[in-house]
């Protein structure tokens, strides 16, 4: 099958949370979405990224005419003539989200032309993928903290995260909050964005162990992997540390596990360069008997994520779940603690709701 692709197109989207949000080290009251399209034959893949309108201009500007003209089937090279085309405006960042929507959009348009979903194109490892529930901002009350953990435990999640880290004097009474709501069979896990000192967190490491808490995410930055790596080893047994989001190029993945950084292995397929890109963490991963787990976006690293060998779940981020149901038809619901792909939709099973979403055009 020889399918050219057309120029690509681009949109941008923004969308207000339903309160104003907070973690360790950040406050919002809007998410941005940059949605990509690529056009072969009849058929329309979709990409999309959480980012700003700058990622919108370099899909436009500068990766449009890069795989204009080429072959829908050859997304390696599509991906090489996307690195190449932003070397000298910088790999990490800005130019990987953009990159990240195109190339989830090329991999949805050819399980399209080929009429199967993206899951079954790339072979499926598992048929569905567990979630945590993720969200528990630190702008959220004890009540609010509590009905939105207790209701996800609710649903048969079995595992939920909260945020920690802007008011360290208040974190362990809300952790403790956190396991009332939920009760003691589900995991908690708690993310800090790097907010805290390393000896704060090795403190917080053993209060928080006393409530259950087996993973630790980002208890320090992410650039500090000696930091990591010296809590990784001096954490309670059965507590995790996980750091990985900010993952733009496999060299900063490679550096994170080769530093023994992590117990867990986070990735971002929407800023990591698209599946491809997050199919060679996976390899990483499997290289250094390291887990791997996917950050937020879970209707995007749904089907990637059934195909792949070292992950262990996906984190189901309260602000994208919600904005993926807003603006897709097909976005994946949570069923026994878990996504599971439809693998009666082609591609990644998501449609454009186009005038739900006109109402968000930025």
């Amino acid at each position: 099958m020889h399918a050219r692709l057309r120029r690509p197109t681009v949109e941008l989207f923004s969308i207000p949370t339903e309160r104003p949000e907070s973690d360790g080290t950040m406050a919002w009251d809007a998410t941005e979405v940059v949605l990509a399209e690529v056009h072969a034959d009849r058929s329309v893949g979709l990409g999309y990224t959480y980012g700003s309108p700058a990622v919108a201009a370099v899909v436009h500007g500068k990766l449009a005419a890069e795989i204009e003209g080429r072959d829908a089937m050859d997304i390696p090279g599509c991906w090489e003539a996307m690195r190449r085309a932003i070397r000298n405006l910088g790999r990490p960042g800005i130019c990987s989200m953009a990159m990240a929507a195109v190339d989830l959009a090329l991999w949805d348009l050819k399980a399209k032309l080929l009429n199967l979903p993206l899951a079954k194109l790339l072979g499926l490892v598992r048929d569905h993928v567990p979630i945590y529930g993720s969200g528990g901002f630190t702008s959220y009350s004890i009540a609010e903290l509590q009905e939105q953990l207790g209701g996800w435990a609710e649903q048969g999640i079995a595992a939920v995260k909260m945020k920690v880290g802007r008011e360290p004097v208040h974190d362990f009474e809300r952790v403790r909050a956190a396991r009332a709501a939920i009760g003691p069979d589900i995991a908690l896990y708690v993310d800090a964005n790097g907010a805290y000192s390393r000896q704060q967190a090795r403190r917080f490491a053993e209060q928080f162990a006393a409530e259950g808490v087996t993973w630790f995410e980002e208890p320090v930055s992410s650039d500090d992997l000696e930091g990591l790596h010296w809590l990784r080893d001096r954490v309670p047994a059965g507590m995790e540390i996980a750091a990985g989001e900010y993952g733009y190029e496999l060299a900063y993945f490679q550096h994170m596990l080769a530093a023994e950084a992590v117990h867990v292995q986070q990735a971002d397929i929407t800023r990591c360069a698209g599946p491809s890109e997050f199919a060679r963490v996976d390899s990483q991963c499997a290289a250094y008997q390291t887990p791997l787990s996917a950050h937020t976006a879970p209707s995007a690293h749904l089907h990637p994520c059934c195909a792949l060998e070292r992950v262990r779940n996906i984190e189901y981020f309260h602000d994208h779940a919600r904005i993926e149901s807003m603006l897709f038809d097909g976005a994946s619901q949570p069923r026994q603690g878990a996504l599971w792909p439809d693998l009666s939709r082609p591609g990644i099973g998501l449609d454009l709701k186009t005038r739900d979403a006109r109402r968000y055009a930025a």
